[in-house]
């Protein structure tokens, strides 16, 4: 997928968050997250999107902490997410294509990066939102889930701060049974999780479903759609794989 995709994926799911959550109200129960009610999950959010547009914005080219929650509620929550939501579209759009700036995880560029990860955070944020409305939440193209997936596995969980170990060694395959292709396999060991693309050698279990399903599985938020093999692989990764 290209940056202007996911520049315009952002796009979309942000404004489709703000819309759920003020359907839902402030007050109202996050079950994706538990303990969080809507006003969490929108300041949590629109913090975000701020802290990845300061360094879009400003050039900096190392890590800086996340700002501080707004003591904000109600509309005027809505309208701090809404204008944040907007200046890091914004950002995105406007910025050079060689930008250079902290980012944390392997791309082609940060611009690239930054207007992926912000994408995903958003799509699954969003995924939170509607789930605060009590009804089924709209699934996310298959292609885009994909990536998502392969985010999550080849970036997220290749990270040393990766809490998914296993002290003998195992292996999980992940397959998106809509997309052509989309076969990830999971080596557990007692380091980092080691992601291959593609299919290699046996699994002891097998997570399988279409894409739109298997995204928000692995980010924890829906059952796995179908699981094979040894159960027990598939529910270390429920149990373990929380990103911080």
């Amino acid at each position: 997928m290209e940056t202007a995709e996911f520049i315009r994926i952002l796009e979309r799911e942000g404004q489709s968050l703000a819309s759920a959550a003020e359907q839902a109200g402030t007050d109202a129960k996050v079950p994706t997250c538990p303990g969080w009610q809507v006003r969490d999950l929108v300041r949590h959010t629109g913090v975000v999107h701020r802290w990845a547009t300061a360094f879009v914005a400003e050039g900096h080219t190392a890590f800086r902490p996340f700002p501080d929650e707004p003591d904000l509620d109600g509309e005027e929550l809505l309208t701090w997410f809404r204008e944040g939501h907007r200046r890091l579209v914004d950002t995105l759009d406007s910025a050079a294509p060689d930008v250079r700036c902290w980012h944390f995880l392997p791309a082609p560029s940060p611009l690239a990066f930054w207007a992926r990860r912000q994408a995903h955070e958003t799509a699954v944020h969003r995924f939170d939102a509607q789930a605060a409305l009590g009804g089924t939440p709209d699934e996310p193209g298959r292609d885009f889930a994909a990536d998502g997936i392969d985010e999550l596995l080849r970036g997220f969980h290749a990270r040393a701060k990766s809490q998914v170990r296993s002290a003998e060694p195992r292996v999980l395959r992940i397959r998106a049974s809509d997309t052509d292709g989309a076969v990830w396999t999971v080596r557990l060991t007692a380091e980092p999780p080691a992601t291959e693309y593609g299919e290699a050698g046996d699994a002891d279990c097998e997570v399988s479903g279409p894409a739109a399903r298997l995204y928000p599985a692995l980010w924890n938020r829906l059952p796995f759609p179908r699981v094979t093999g040894d159960a027990s692989v598939a529910e270390l990764w429920r149990e373990r794989s929380a990103v911080d």
